[in-house]
């Protein structure tokens, strides 16, 4: 039989469950705007012999309303992020104030304007004048994305810093709450789980970030990256996130590393940035999609341009007579060390390859050492990978890794062609060994470094070194069509397959200053409409090859080497990759014992044949656009356009995904609010229905009291 309870039972539990109720209701109401407050309620059940319990106050919480809450914080917290540093950018490099274009339009039309007087001095430091504005337009841009890099670093560093601090907070609000949890039946710790929700929020607008209750069945959790790695482990310990870069350390890389105490040992795990979400992964997003190819694709362009511009000036001769030399300076460059290399102080050069301007790619590469250096001078095996910004490897169209094997001779001063455009040098020697691997990232500041090599408008080499003469004799109607001059590289002694047919005595080679027998090409003499003979200047002249079957009259000297005879062409200039570096087409019809010289443009002030050709730059496929088997390529304007147009994509669907974003963030914290929130008109309802019951369970305590004295009363 249960025993009834009595009145007085009954009405102090009453009283008891009300004020409780008031309690709970107050708080509430006190901490309406208390970020990261949860609201509270209080439940009581039915005793068996009467009245209510003790109660049991808990927080009205929806996971599903919080997780998606939190979803939604890291997906604002990563667009936003990678926005607002991607808008400044598209800004300064989209601004008509700053642009690349305009410089390089103003640059060419200078050209063209000179030439029109080519020895005009005057009008020639106005093309240099605007060279340097190129230049330093290049060079403001590229100081602009380094700053823009550093503070990016920064940024990710300090991100890195509150994140560990919001981990360390929540490991220790763990092993708080289980210690409180464990030393009390009555209610959860509230204010500690609230405190702990909010940490982990705030965390989310760091990092994606997704939480399980803790596999003890007690009040901890497990917080881990969404990626699966675990940040808070149940019982409190917690990982931390180390920035580190290998190589390149100014670049920062992830890393998670335990934090437990001696003696167990800690362990470090590799993090993937691209999932990280949160500002983290917005932050690493606009490094890897924004700034950094950027950085890259100004540096191709500006390298691409310099280069273009110095080959095709040195294939002219200048207002002193010379042949030309190079207008811009190319920066160079050295590898970065790996940590594992067997000694950090070895190191390597690199620098472009002149000429090679339309081969660079926006690629960075890892050099290793295959093979122990051997022979005098030491050589050995290297393998060359291109890899992408974020270190990973590049692959080509079919998927395979872009790599290049090839055999380097390791000594100061030789140079090593690679592929990209690049060659580098070993200058240690023997001293490097097996598995040593070097970074390059050739383009990374090659905007900042570009720099102008003369500040003499006479170097501007706007005539043609050569020039092609119609014999007075000749009985045939053939003219001179075209001259064209592909290399300048003087080298009398052929021991540089770059080697030309100039002297550098302003002339053409004689047949004492070559290895071979004759001497360059000097002139080409027709024995019949289909027959010519190719003569040095030698008197009287040697015969240096004989064609025959001529079937049109277009670069009569690359038909001399392909198809010349009875001599053959020499075979000390077919060894060489571009001699004599200068050819020829006529058209009309030649007669027998029709010649035409060939001769160095001595006093040939006003030609702007060369001149011409800078100028023609502009429009030409010059900056190659892709990497692999795709040698596509683009003109200088085309290029920035595209860098501009690039970047105003991204920064574009940026800002919809953060609208988006913005969005649903507003709707799931809505969610929240509506399960977790507190009403204040819910709350002050709730005030009078609990001091209403406080009231009647008072009454009945009163109640209770008078029967107690009637009882009393009616006994004396």
């Amino acid at each position: 039989m249960i025993k009834t309870a009595d009145l007085f039972s009954i009405a102090k539990t009453g009283v008891n469950a009300s004020s409780r109720l008031l309690n709970t209701t107050s708080n509430n109401i006190a901490n309406i705007n208390t970020e990261g407050y949860v609201r509270e309620r209080t439940e009581f059940k039915s005793q068996l012999n009467g009245g209510v319990d003790r109660g049991f106050t808990d927080r009205v919480l929806s996971v599903f309303a919080m997780n998606q809450l939190r979803r939604d914080i890291t997906s604002v917290g990563e667009n936003q992020a990678f926005v607002d540093r991607a808008v400044g950018l598209d800004n300064v490099l989209a601004s008509e104030a700053n642009s690349v274009s305009g410089a390089v339009t103003r640059f060419f039309a200078s050209i063209q304007t000179s030439a029109d007087d080519p020895t005009n001095v005057t009008s020639r430091d106005a093309v240099l004048g605007q060279a340097q504005g190129l230049v330093n337009r290049i060079n403001t841009l590229g100081e602009y994305m380094s700053v823009k890099e550093e503070e990016v670093e920064l940024q990710i560093e300090n991100s890195v810093s509150n994140a560990n601090a919001l981990i360390k907070q929540i490991g220790q609000l763990n092993e708080a709450i289980q210690i409180v949890g464990n030393s009390s039946n009555v209610d959860t710790p509230s204010a500690l789980m609230n405190e702990r929700d909010l940490a982990i929020r705030k965390l989310a607008e760091y990092m994606s970030v997704e939480t399980r209750p803790s596999p003890n069945s007690d009040l901890g959790i497990v917080v881990n990256l969404t990626s699966g790695e675990s940040l808070v482990l149940a019982d409190g310990t917690f990982n931390v996130l180390a920035l580190d870069g290998e190589p390149d350390y100014t670049t920062a890389q992830l890393k998670l590393s335990t934090n437990y105490a001696p003696p167990k040992s800690n362990t470090t795990l590799n993090v993937q940035e691209q999932k990280m979400g949160g500002a983290l992964g917005g932050l690493f997003r606009y490094r890897e999609q924004v700034l950094e190819p950027s950085q890259r694709d100004l540096g191709k362009l500006s390298i691409a341009l310099a280069d273009t511009f110095n080959s095709q000036n040195r294939q002219g001769m200048d207002l002193d007579q010379q042949l030309g030399g190079d207008i811009f300076t190319l920066p160079e460059f050295r590898g970065i060390n790996y940590s594992e290399n067997s000694d950090l102080s070895l190191g390597i050069k690199g620098r472009f390859t002149a000429g090679a301007g339309g081969e660079i790619t926006n690629s960075d590469y890892r050099v290793e050492v295959l093979t122990s250096p051997t022979g005098a001078p030491p050589t050995f095996d290297l393998q060359v990978s291109a890899l992408n910004t974020d270190g990973t490897q590049q692959v080509d169209s079919d998927g395979n890794a872009i790599t290049q094997t090839l055999t380097v001779s390791a000594q100061q001063g030789t140079y090593n062609s690679i592929m990209g455009g690049i060659e580098i040098e070993f200058a240690s020697g023997s001293s490097y060994a097996i598995g040593d691997q070097f970074l390059f990232q050739p383009l990374r500041t090659a905007s900042n470094n570009l720099s102008l090599a003369t500040t003499r408008g006479e170097d501007l080499a706007f005539a043609k070194p050569l020039r092609v003469d119609t014999n007075a004799a000749n009985l045939g109607d053939a003219t001179i069509r075209n001259v064209s001059v592909s290399n300048t590289n003087i080298d009398n002694t052929f021991s540089d397959v770059q080697a030309s047919g100039f002297n550098g005595s302003g002339n053409i080679q004689s047949a004492s200053e070559t290895p071979a027998s004759v001497g360059a090409p000097a002139s080409v003499l027709f024995t019949s409409a289909s027959e010519f003979q190719v003569l040095d200047n030698a008197v009287p002249p040697n015969i240096i090859t004989t064609v025959t079957g001529v079937s049109d009259l277009n670069n009569l000297l690359q038909q001399a080497k392909d198809n010349g005879s009875a001599p053959p062409w020499p075979t000390e200039f077919a060894a060489l990759d571009d001699y004599p570096g200068y050819d020829f087409s006529l058209e009309g019809i030649p007669k027998p014992g029709d010649s035409f010289d060939i001769s160095f443009n001595t006093n040939g002030f006003a030609d702007n044949r060369n001149a011409l050709e800078l100028a023609n730059l502009q429009q030409e496929d010059t900056v190659r656009q892709s990497t692999g088997s795709n040698n596509s390529k683009a003109t200088f304007n085309e290029t920035y356009a595209g860098i501009v147009g690039s970047i105003g994509a991204l920064t574009a669907n940026g800002k919809i995904e953060l609208e988006a974003s913005k969005v649903l963030k507003t709707q799931s914290s809505d969610w929240f609010e509506s399960t977790s929130g507190v009403s204040l008109d819910e709350e002050a309802a709730n005030l009078i229905q609990f001091q209403q019951s406080y009231a009647a369970a008072a009454r009945i305590l009163t109640t209770a009291q008078e029967l107690f004295d009637t009882i009393l009363a009616a006994a004396r």
